[in-house]
C-alpha cells in the first residue's frame, strides 16, 4: 500500500485532515495503528485547549422503553455542531449506553462504544475532529417495571435528538391506551409549564427563601402597612407554590382544570404520577 492510500485510510478512520495524516504516517514508518495512536495523543492535546471554552449549546438524548428510560445532556459551542453528523451519531450511541449504565456518568465514561474505543477516548477524537469543545452533561435515569414511563421531545434535531426533553414514570396496573395517552399530555405539560416538584411542600427551601426574599423586598418599598403587606406577602407565596407543585398547576390542554383534577376524573383509583424529570439546553 502507498503513502498516498494510507494517509486517505487514516482520514477515513480518524477523521483529521490530510497534512495531519501525512506527518502521522511519515512519523510512524507507515504503520497504520501507530499513526492513529499518534494522531490521538495530538487530539488530545487539541482537545485539551479546547476545554477551557464555554459549551452553551447541544442537545439532549432519550433511550429506552415504557418501563425505564433514561435521558442524557451532551454541550457543544455552537447549535451548528449540534447537527452535526458525527456529532449526531455520538450522542445517540452514548445515549443508549447511558441508559444500559443507569445514568452512572463515571462507569458511562469507560464503557466502550461499538468501535471498542471507550466514551471518554470516543469523546477526545471528536473534539479533535470537530474544532469545538464537547462536554456530557445531565443524566438521568427513570425506572418502574410496575407502572408506565412516558416522554416527549420539544425541538427535535432529530429521532430522540433535541433541546427539550421530558421523562414522566407512572404508579399503576392499567396499561389501557387512556392511561398511555394521559402519560404523554402530562409531558407535553411539564415540557410547557416547568414545575419545580410534584407537590408543593417538595418545592426545594432554598428556592421558597429566594422567592420570599423577593417578595419581601417588592413590598418593602410599596409603602402599604406592615399587616397588609404580611398578607399579600402570604397570598403571593401561597400563589408561587401552587403555579410551581406540578399536581397544583393549571392543565396545560384545559386550563381552568389543574393536574390533580385531571388525575381524579380518569377515576383509576391506583394512578399516581411517580417522578418526572425536564432538562433543557441552556437552562
Amino acid at each position: 500500500m502507498s503513502d498516498i492510500e494510507k494517509v486517505k485510510k487514516l482520514r477515513e478512520a480518524t477523521g483529521a485532515g490530510f497534512k495531519d495524516c501525512n506527518l502521522a504516517i511519515k512519523e510512524s514508518g507507515g504503520n497504520l495503528d501507530k499513526a492513529i495512536e499518534i494522531l490521538r495523543v495530538k487530539g488530545i492535546s487539541k482537545a485539551s485547549k479546547k476545554m477551557s471554552r464555554d459549551a452553551k449549546e447541544g442537545v439532549v438524548v432519550v433511550s429506552g422503553n415504557d418501563k425505564k428510560i433514561s435521558v442524557i445532556e451532551v454541550n457543544c459551542e455552537t447549535d451548528f455542531v449540534a447537527k452535526n453528523e458525527d456529532f449526531i451519531n455520538f450522542v445517540k450511541e452514548l445515549s443508549e449506553l447511558n441508559n444500559e449504565k443507569n445514568s452512572k456518568i463515571e462507569e458511562l465514561k469507560v464503557a466502550k462504544m461499538k468501535n471498542d474505543q471507550t466514551v471518554e477516548d470516543n469523546l477526545v477524537a471528536l473534539i479533535a475532529k470537530i474544532g469545538e469543545k464537547i462536554t456530557i452533561g445531565k443524566a438521568k435515569t427513570i425506572e418502574n417495571v410496575d407502572g408506565i414511563n412516558n416522554h416527549y421531545l420539544h425541538t427535535v434535531v432529530k429521532d430522540n435528538v433535541a433541546k427539550l426533553a421530558v421523562m414522566v414514570s407512572l404508579d399503576t396496573k392499567d396499561n389501557s391506551d387512556t392511561v398511555k395517552t394521559f402519560s404523554k399530555q402530562l409531558s407535553m405539560h411539564i415540557a410547557a409549564s416547568n414545575p419545580l416538584a410534584l407537590e408543593s411542600t417538595s418545592i426545594d427551601q432554598t428556592i421558597i427563601d429566594k422567592e420570599q426574599e423577593l417578595v419581601t423586598e417588592e413590598l418593602k418599598n410599596s409603602g402599604k402597612p406592615d399587616e397588609i403587606a404580611k398578607k399579600i406577602s402570604l397570598g403571593k407565596m401561597n400563589k408561587f407554590r401552587e403555579e410551581n407543585a406540578l399536581l397544583t398547576q393549571a392543565w396545560v390542554m384545559e386550563p381552568k382544570k389543574k393536574v390533580q383534577d385531571i388525575l381524579k376524573e380518569l377515576s383509576i383509583t391506583d394512578l399516581k404520577i411517580k417522578e418526572f424529570y425536564r432538562i433543557k439546553i441552556g437552562e
